[in-house]
């Protein structure tokens, strides 16, 4: 059970990470993004994945729990691309001034 609540939580949290990056991509811009808060967002994600990997018992019953770390590895996809949109649209912004 604790596993499904899991999901949800990171479902829930994944959910607004591709509208996000939609936003940035057409936004051509850096404003209202805060860098910072995205590579935040990008490390948790990543101690999340550790952790699971860390954790011996989710590894042992990796085959029927693997839909956690799945949504784990998409979510750091979702912030990784907006990250990337990120920079480009810095660089936009540059040639902008």
């Amino acid at each position: 059970m604790s596993e499904i609540l899991e999901v949800i939580m990171i479902v829930s949290f994944g959910a607004s990470w591709p509208l996000n990056v939609v936003k940035s991509y057409k936004a051509r811009t850096t404003k209202g993004k805060s860098l910072g808060f995205l590579c935040l967002i990008f490390f948790g994600y990543v101690a999340g994945i550790s952790s699971k990997f860390l954790n011996e018992s989710y590894m042992l019953s990796f085959s029927s729990k693997w839909y956690v770390l799945f949504f784990y590895i998409l979510n750091l996809i979702m912030v990784g691309a907006d990250l990337c949109i990120y920079f480009r649209n810095y660089k936009l912004d540059k040639k902008r001034t």
